[in-house]
């Protein structure tokens, strides 16, 4: 191909100029229209005789000048300017007047090529500003984009795809060290993808990190390294091509880049590795043929380029598994929280879980709602970790309650329910001793004689005191069981309280101290008044302990989401009794959760679990009374997400 390409009409003809014309490197070609669509990446010259200039458009000539032509034109017989239409079109041709002679017609078409040349170096350099630009503002973006993403496997997938798109490699493998700090490192076979094979079949594995392949050799060397043939290694290198995997895919790899991917440490944490570099993006190379016209090698400039994007890579991995470690971290801080919980409380073991998991499965039914109040509502990914951290660790602040009073499984405590089995058996030993006293007084006073008579009244009224002192002990154990709802009545207890007996210093003493009466005629549940509060504030305990955590922003409202758990929309809970507007969505789900696992659960010992249609008419009740919400209600039971207790718990 010649250096020069001289464009003119169909109808010229150089004359006594050919001769120096055909000695001088220039291709000539005749064009009709369209001018512009033959200038290439050579200097060209556009010959205008008056022929050409009546078929080509004044829009056609500034094209072919805006794509690097310069103008020679061939003034018509009697012209002695430039004609009006050209030189009003502002294109800086260079004019001859007719008849030219061949040295004239020869330094013009020179001089234009002397001035393509220029137009073409401007060209080719603003192309380089403009395309080192684009490389710039490419780079920027993809680094931005690596940043941002978190989920470890997308950033790799992420990172692959990136610098196959901007070398447009038809395929390409990420590679990643593993014990980087210890005697026998190994690499990584992480990730591959394929344009041309976009299913092709990968399984993860790992080899020894050392110069038998071409990316251990990179994570060896820390050099790049650029092949225009893996099917043609010189026979002096030490990597060598495993064309094993091709063969298996009936692919074809040929030009090859891996660079290493180094951290800000300068430490290689892995390696990039790019296939078949392609004319065409969109080409498929399903053929040999495809292979020869599409794969061209890799240049130095795509090493550098990809060399920048792996060294953004291996910062966004380093970050990114920092990230991990620190969310591992945390989720180990609050897994100990919730077991610290649940240690001085045993009765309720797995309640924060349960509660989280169908607060997350409630939150995804209502991302689902296509209609209705939350069709607008989309919590994200971080939103949803941040509702199961607030479900969690809502019940934290149980930690500042007294144990006695978190584990109060009946009315009386332990120690108190054994000083009245205590009193009760001193007392029935007293009505013991009494009746052998009175046994052995009257055979001491009278012998034998109205024995009969008086043993038989004295049973009776022993027998009467033995049942009164055993009817003691019963109700005392039947009121001391906890009630869900308010039944029963206290006389008896009352009574009780007021009846005595005679220690053994002689002071009488209550069957039932004051005290024992309160806490055996609690009406709902096992706690009195002040130990209900003192329950209850387990609430803002909780507040207070997440409020000294330094959240992220994504997780900022998890103190807030926690607080509310026990409010109830018409400003019958606690701590605050506020009422619906205050009580985020979030929240309102999590109360939902929380009090069907309150009905529903096996092992709170204070009452016994309700089956599920029963929990789920009470709370149908709770939401007529407007104390939840209904359309969450409905979408809890529509979505059945108390369902997904089961499904985590077979894993399926």
């Amino acid at each position: 191909m010649s250096e020069l390409l001289l464009l003119h009409g169909p109808a010229w003809d150089p004359g006594p100029a050919r001769t120096a014309l055909d000695a001088e490197p220039i291709e000539r070609r005749a064009v009709t229209a369209r001018p512009a669509e033959a200038v290439g990446g050579r200097p060209t010259v556009l010959l205008l005789d008056p022929d050409l200039r009546a078929r080509i458009s004044a829009a056609e000539l500034r094209a072919a000048v805006a794509a690097g032509a310069a103008l020679v034109v061939l003034g018509a017989p009697g012209e002695t300017d430039l004609p009006a239409p050209l030189a009003a079109a502002d294109l800086a041709p260079v004019f001859l007047t007719a008849p030219a002679g061949p040295r004239q017609l020869l330094a013009a078409i020179q001089a234009g090529f002397r001035e393509a040349a220029v137009r073409s170096e401007a060209r080719r350099a603003r192309d380089e500003v403009a395309a080192r630009s684009r490389e710039i503002t490419e780079l920027t973006q993809i680094g931005v984009a690596l940043t941002t993403e978190r989920d470890y496997d997308v950033l790799l997938e992420m990172i692959l795809g990136q610098a196959r798109r901007i070398t447009c490699s038809d395929a390409g493998s990420l590679y990643l060290v593993e014990g980087g700090d210890t005697p026998s490192p190994v690499l990584r076979f992480k990730l591959a993808q394929n344009d041309t094979i976009p299913g092709m079949p990968f399984v993860e594995f790992t080899m020894p990190l050392n110069h038998a392949s071409q990316a251990g050799y990179v994570c060896s060397t820390g050099a790049p390294l650029v092949i225009d043939d893996v099917y043609a290694l010189p026979p002096d290198v030490e990597y060598s091509f495993n064309r094993s995997i091709d063969e298996k895919s009936k692919y074809r790899s040929k030009s090859m880049l891996t660079v290493p991917m180094k951290n800000h440490k300068a430490e290689i944490i892995g390696a990039l590795q790019l296939i078949n570099r392609k004319r065409d993006a969109g080409a498929r190379l399903a053929t040999a043929e495809a292979v020869a016209a599409q794969v061209v090698p890799f240049t130095t400039h795509d090493a550098e380029i990809v060399t920048a994007l792996a060294g953004q890579a291996a910062v966004s991995i380093e970050n990114s598994r920092l990230y991990e470690d620190i969310e591992r971290l945390f989720e180990g801080f609050v897994r100990a929280a919730v077991t610290a919980i649940e240690q001085r409380d045993p009765t309720t073991f797995g309640h924060s879980g349960r509660v989280a998991t169908m607060t997350v499965g409630l939150a995804e039914v209502v991302n689902r709602a296509g209609d209705g109040p939350f069709k607008a509502i989309a919590f994200s990914r971080e939103q949803l970790k941040e509702l199961r951290y607030a479900g969690l660790l809502h019940d934290f602040g149980k930690v500042g309650v007294r144990e006695q009073v978190l584990v109060k499984a009946k009315k009386l405590y332990e120690p108190d329910l054994a000083l009245i089995k205590n009193r009760y058996a001193f007392i029935r030993r007293t009505a013991e001793a009494e009746y052998q006293r009175q046994r052995a007084d009257f055979l001491l006073e009278h012998g034998h004689r109205g024995y009969e008579e008086f043993i038989g009244a004295l049973d009776a009224r022993y027998h009467e005191e033995l049942e009164d002192v055993e009817r003691f002990l019963k109700v005392v154990l039947q009121a001391d069981e906890p009630t869900v709802l308010p039944e029963g009545s206290f006389e008896e207890l009352t009574a009780l309280g007021g009846r005595r007996f005679v220690d053994i210093d002689g002071h009488p003493q209550p069957y039932l101290t004051d005290d024992e009466v309160r806490y055996l005629t609690i009406r709902k549940g096992s706690l009195d008044e002040t130990e209900r509060l003192e329950i209850e504030s387990h609430v803002t305990h909780t507040y207070r302990f997440l409020l000294q955590i330094p959240w992220t922003r994504e997780l900022s409202q998890i103190p807030t989401i926690a607080y509310a758990h026990h409010e109830k929309l018409d400003g019958r809970g606690y701590p605050r009794k506020v009422t619906a507007p205050e009580i985020p969505v979030q929240t309102r789900m999590m109360t939902i959760s929380d009090i069907f696992d309150a009905l529903t659960a096996q092992d709170r010992p204070y009452k016994r679990a309700v089956p599920l249609q029963r929990a789920l008419d009470i709370m149908r009740e709770e939401v007529k009374g407007g104390a939840l919400d209904g359309d969450l209600f409905r979408l809890f039971v529509e979505g059945k997400v108390f369902e997904r207790l089961e499904q985590e718990a077979t894993g399926r």
